[in-house]
């Protein structure tokens, strides 16, 4: 992933030192388990870990060669250790090393990743007890529907991000499994309590079975995930930018001083920081289908896969912990307007209580199609003719015959419409201990 859309510590993670240095972790670990059961002699093994590195530009210039990295990689290694390298890489095949120690970089990429999603679940909880009694019209179909809470926005959106912590910790789970069983996986050159032994020596969990890879439908729900995540980014992001277009301007994202909105316009103030998300989930998305793509290898492996991993993993997981940084700074200093909010709400002469006022004449026996009538046709006059719809409802001789004054004036509080959120909010916070 390009600087622009990384974050220090994850483009370190996807480093091509760091992936070697998993590798040697792998292989190390093998050369351990292989001296305990007397494979290797003692004295090896140690002079092995005392030497065992590598240079990086090195191995690059042995690949210009072999035309294999791995190759390449324990050339270069041997040519540190010496005789005692004849034991490094002992019965294993290069996916053995690849896909196991790709297990140890992801569980260290899925940590740096929870910990940004925790940080930004924080936010999405503040405001949602901060603003969660400011009214908001709510809007279905991108028309005045009825209100609901500004609060209540974060509060679901901190419902659907419990949901992907969920799905990314279960994807980082079933991917944190090593393989060291050979060729085809039928360990032919190392018994199955070697690949126990190691991965219980590395900290991760071992495939039940497994061919030359790891099958990729862990791969493909790692990156399915992701991209579910991504996608709650760019609704949030979405709403935002509907919320904060100059017909509606309920809030907006932040417009640090010195920021410039237009090269032509200096009054722009543009939501660029959320179509930057909108538009890098759209990447992750479509990085999912590579994974999809993935799954299907030839018998028990082809390469296919090897060359579009390298990019999506690296790119999709650098770019959910650059975009969850990013949203959290949203969120966090969002500029929020509740007078406008309030003025939204009224914009449309109280029509929002339409469906208060049919619910009530239902129950004082009106048959629905004919309450429904009796509104519509005050309904599309305030429309029309711009006029309080709770003055046409009060005085339509229809309705009248069934609601009083007072049984209006109730039909169109406001706080009796919004009564029951306190208790969404009890449900979405009290399994979370607030």
């Amino acid at each position: 992933m390009i600087p622009r859309y990384s974050t220090p510590e994850m483009t370190a993670l996807w480093s091509d030192e760091i992936k070697f240095r998993k590798w040697l972790d792998v292989e190390l670990a093998v050369c351990r388990v292989l001296a305990r059961r007397g494979v290797i002699p003692a004295d090896s093994l140690a002079r092995i870990e005392e030497r065992a590195g590598f240079d990086t530009v090195r191995i690059y210039e042995i690949e210009e060669v072999t035309h294999h990295d791995v190759v390449a990689f324990t050339t270069a290694v041997a040519e540190k250790v010496g005789e005692d390298s004849r034991y490094i890489h002992y019965g294993l095949t290069s996916t053995d090393v690849v896909d196991t120690a790709q297990a140890l970089l992801l569980r260290e990429a899925g940590e740096l990743l929870a910990t940004e999603i925790h940080r930004l679940m924080d936010t999405l909880r503040r405001q949602a007890m901060a603003y969660r009694k400011t009214p908001v019209m709510g809007r279905t179909h991108g028309i005045h529907a009825e209100p609901t809470t500004f609060g209540l926005k974060f509060a679901l959106w901190y419902a659907e991000m419990q949901r992907n912590q969920r799905r990314l910790a279960d994807a980082f789970a079933a991917m944190t499994v090593g393989k060291i069983s050979g060729a085809v996986g039928t360990f032919a050159n190392l018994e199955p309590a070697v690949e126990e032994e190691v991965c219980a020596e590395l900290g991760i969990g071992h495939a039940a079975v497994s061919t030359q890879t790891l099958q990729r439908d862990r791969h493909a729900q790692l990156l399915s995930a992701a991209a579910i995540c991504a996608g709650t980014y760019d609704k949030i992001a979405q709403e935002i930018r509907h919320l904060q277009r100059t017909e509606v301007r309920e809030a907006e994202e932040p417009f640090r001083t010195g920021q410039k909105g237009s090269s032509a316009m200096p009054h722009k103030r543009n939501p660029v920081k959320c179509e930057q998300i909108c538009g890098l989930s759209r990447v992750i998305r479509a990085n999912a289908l590579v994974g999809f793509e993935n799954q299907a290898l030839w018998h028990e492996r082809d390469i296919s896969h090897s060359s579009a991993e390298r990019v999506i993993l690296a790119d999709s997981l650098t770019l959910l912990h650059y975009l969850s940084r990013r949203l959290n700074t949203i969120l966090a200093d969002l500029r929020v307007y509740p007078e406008t909010m309030l003025q939204n709400i009224q914009r449309t002469h109280g029509l929002t209580f339409s469906g208060q006022v049919l619910l009530a004449l239902t129950r004082k026996g009106v048959l629905r199609e004919t309450a429904y009538a009796w509104i519509q046709r005050n309904a599309m006059k305030v429309w029309a003719e711009q006029i309080d719809f709770k003055q046409l409802i009060a005085a339509d001789p229809d309705i009248r015959r069934h609601l009083s004054f007072t049984e209006i004036d109730q039909l169109f509080d406001l706080e009796h419409q919004l009564r029951h959120v306190e208790t969404i909010y009890q449900r979405v916070f009290s399994s979370s201990g607030d």
